[in-house]
């Protein structure tokens, strides 16, 4: 019979999450540099996409890259997502040239948008490109036909049309082409120019350059110059199944990716048709991997304009609280061995975490300290403790994920650190990705003493990385409960290749027993509803895509159970539809990065809660390590139930993702606002200043 359920398309509802993220910058209750970062944030965004998603399209329609899409699913889904981008990226234009720059100005910020500038910055403007720009330009010849000038990827280049002055039209060397890649490694992006009466002025770097492009060419009349970039596939391939060093491999990798195929040749729109065909040719550029851009390219830069004007209101965000009962107890460790402790990043300090650690370096009873690293901070507090306790005579065991996109390097570097630290390090497994954020610290007591001695386990839904901390919004649970321990354990020995067969207790983990205790849940509240009894789910995650687990939803709603659905980015989840009508879809982009994977499950008022790392993708469900823990203890697990109610109450940064795509925003002037990340810090720190929890 034929499937009657139908889903988004990946990527199409990836591009609806950017362009909620757009949307943050057409607020004009943010403050003004906020709403400029979140453009930046958005362009961001758009350039990974194009270099991994867009590039593996176009790697499947060429056959370089087989996918699980055919090649005419690949085509009609490039065309949908060019349409969608064009209609973005006019919106882009309209909330930066109609929004953002007369903001700026009538907060006495005169942002040039052009190489015209006021007569009192001429001179400035020229000797500033005299002296800081002119020494480390390079132009480079191009020639039709024959690439001279290899185009670097994401790096921002002038293309210039000259007419050699004193030639004959019908000359052919009379036209000649250059490219100038600017030079960001000398000179910034954005330059502030001298205050005049008052008011604060920057410009493009680009621009300066273009006011004085003459000076560049002597000999030359500059006919036009516009603004070129390249994005380039980087989303590298590790066959690790291949015998052979998977470190080196990733190596030879990683340098493959500043050269790897075209994926998009963003150009302004204003160039001249004649220009652009000859720029596609001098390059070997397709038709199809053309996108019009704007004057100024590379508008992710942003989020490093200048803000020279003081008295503009910044977005004070809240500050990483300390826990007050931490704080009044000498250890941590005496606290979690009578009850489990939960933190929430960033509305906590991940400072915890690290005196976790640090603990575990000083404590005598201190054998051994587990721990999965996915992405770390550079210069990590948390790689810096790991070598102290190694150094300090603990064993440290660290499972280090080379496959982790964009981290490969520095993970490279890190692992390499830890190693000469005298730290165990274990890489990738082969055909899968460790994406589980575990530590687990194992203690012994003397053999003399009889006296049981708890070990600790922690499983967040985030990386052990203090930077990202301060900005994703995760949760992480601290326990000694011995069966969580000793799943934790068994879960790093099958890392280790010391078990082969594992079994969990308490732990839902990917690869082993996660998706059968899913569907067991849901089918619990199918039949409770069934029954005439409640059924209600409520799931928050980053992304929900693998149609198995979406049919099992789709099931659930059939048959009256009331699901909430909070997914910050890819939902291939239609709602709306006769088959899923009891499904809502609640979208979160604020100040902080919604990054929690939390499941809810009523269980006929005896909730079950859980936290972890993975969502309902098919690469975290089917190839990769998942981690996923019960909340046990009732008061903590209420906290989760408290907070996910107040996300559902949001109706200032909240949408409801509708049948179209759509983000409708809930905003009823009838109703008290509600910020659900302002008011969970609020709860959070009403919490922390009541008496100690007793144990």
């Amino acid at each position: 019979m034929e499937n009657a359920y139908r889903y988004f398309k990946r990527d199409i509802s990836w591009l609806s999450f950017n362009y909620r993220v757009l949307l943050e910058a057409d607020d004009e209750s943010l403050p003004l540099y906020e709403r400029i970062n979140f453009i930046s944030i958005y362009s961001s965004n758009l350039e990974e996409f194009y270099k991994i998603r867009v590039a593996d399209h176009k790697a499947n329609v060429s056959g370089a890259r087989t996918d699980e899409e055919s090649i005419q699913s690949s085509l009609d889904t490039l065309e949908e997502i060019n349409n969608e981008v064009n209609k973005q990226l006019e919106e882009r234009v309209r909330i930066y040239e109609k929004k953002i720059i007369p903001a700026l100005r009538e907060n006495n910020v005169i942002f040039y948008q052009s190489k015209e500038v006021e007569p009192f910055h001429e001179e400035f403007v020229r000797n500033y490109f005299r002296e800081e720009v002119f020494p480390f330009l390079q132009p480079v010849l191009i020639s039709k036909g024959e690439i001279v000038s290899f185009l670097r990827d994401n790096r921002l280049y002038l293309a210039v049309r000259l007419f050699r002055k004193n030639c004959p039209e019908g000359d052919p060397s009379r036209v000649q082409y250059f490219v100038i890649k600017l030079p960001y490694s000398k000179a910034p992006r954005f330059v502030e120019l001298p205050q005049h009466e008052g008011k604060y002025y920057l410009m493009y770097l680009e621009d300066i350059i273009k006011a004085n492009i003459d000076t560049i060419f002597p000999g030359y009349d500059v006919d036009c110059c516009y603004n070129i970039k390249i994005s380039r596939d980087a989303d590298i391939l590790i066959d690790d199944k291949l015998s052979g060093n998977i470190v080196e491999q990733v190596k030879k990798k990683v340098k493959k990716r500043k050269i790897g195929a075209v994926c998009r040749f963003v150009y302004d729109r204003q160039m001249p048709g004649d220009f652009l065909s000859f720029l596609m040719d001098a390059f070997h550029i397709n038709l199809n991997e053309l996108v019009q851009g704007e004057k100024h390219l590379n508008l992710e830069d942003l989020c490093h304009l200048p803000n020279p004007n003081k008295l503009l209101r910044i977005n004070e965000k809240p500050l990483p609280m300390r826990l007050n009962y931490l704080d009044k107890s000498s250890s941590i460790f005496k606290y979690v061995k009578k009850r489990d402790l939960l933190v929430h990043y960033p509305y906590h300090s991940f400072e915890h975490f690290i005196h976790f650690l640090y603990e575990a370096v000083h404590d005598s009873m201190t054998k051994e300290i587990m721990i999965t690293q996915y992405r770390a901070a550079e210069n990590s507090a948390v790689i810096n403790t790991l070598i102290s306790a190694a150094q300090n005579g603990k064993k440290v065991t660290v499972f280090v994920e080379l496959k982790a996109r964009f981290d490969e390097e520095n993970n490279l570097e890190t692992a390499e650190l830890m190693h000469k630290a005298g730290i165990n390090i274990i890489y990738s497994i082969p055909g899968l990705k460790v994406h589980a954020k575990v530590a687990l610290i194992l203690r012994h007591s003397d053999k003399n003493s009889d006296k049981y001695i708890p070990s600790y386990a922690y499983i967040s839904t985030g990386n052990f990385n203090e930077k990202t901390a301060k900005v994703y919004s995760d949760m992480g649970l601290f326990t000694s409960n011995k069966e969580i321990v000793e799943d934790l354990h068994t879960l790093f020995l099958t890392l280790e290749k010391k078990v082969e067969r594992a079994q969990f207790k308490k732990l839902l983990v990917a690869q082993f027993n996660l998706i059968p205790e899913l569907i067991k849940m849901i089918n619990h509240e199918i039949e409770l509803a069934r029954e005439g009894k409640k059924g209600k789910i409520i799931l928050k995650m980053n992304a929900l895509q693998d149609q198995s687990m979406i049919n099992e939803l789709y099931r659930a709603s059939e048959s009256g159970v009331e699901i909430d659905l909070i997914v910050r980015g890819i939902c291939c989840l239609i709602p709306g539809q006769p088959f899923s009508r009891n499904i809502k879809v609640t979208r979160i982009v604020d100040s902080f990065l919604e990054h929690a994977r939390v499941w809810y499950f009523h269980n006929d008022g005896n909730p079950k809660v859980f936290i972890g790392s993975t969502d309902w993708m098919r690469r975290n469900l089917y190839r990769r390590i998942e981690a996923v823990t019960p909340i046990l203890d009732e008061e903590l697990k209420q906290e989760i139930i408290d907070i996910l109610n107040i996300q559902l109450q949001d109706n200032k940064k909240a949408c409801f993702v509708d049948e179209n795509l759509q983000n409708r925003f809930k905003y009823n002037p009838s109703e008290a606002p509600i910020r659900s990340q302002y008011v969970i810090y609020n709860f959070l720190k009403d919490k922390n200043s009541l008496p100690l929890r007793p144990n």
